[in-house]
């Protein structure tokens, strides 16, 4: 699928939402999605838990 399409979903979801349930069903569908998709990344291997907590020193150490 691609990035343009699940784009396009994920706006109809939030329109819908926004049109029927009101600003706080928008904010929660926003919410969850952003939550959906960190879970996602994880799942596909793309992130890992470390990277939510290093410290800003941590990162430049890596980078050279």
């Amino acid at each position: 699928m691609s990035m343009a399409l699940v784009g396009m979903i994920a706006g109809m979801a939030l329109g819908f939402a926004g049109y029927f349930g009101g600003f706080g069903a928008f904010l929660l569908v926003a919410a969850l999605g952003a939550v959906g998709f960190v879970v996602g990344r994880f799942a596909e291997g793309d992130l890992e838990v470390g990277e939510f907590f290093r410290t800003r020193g941590d990162r430049r150490d890596r980078r050279r």
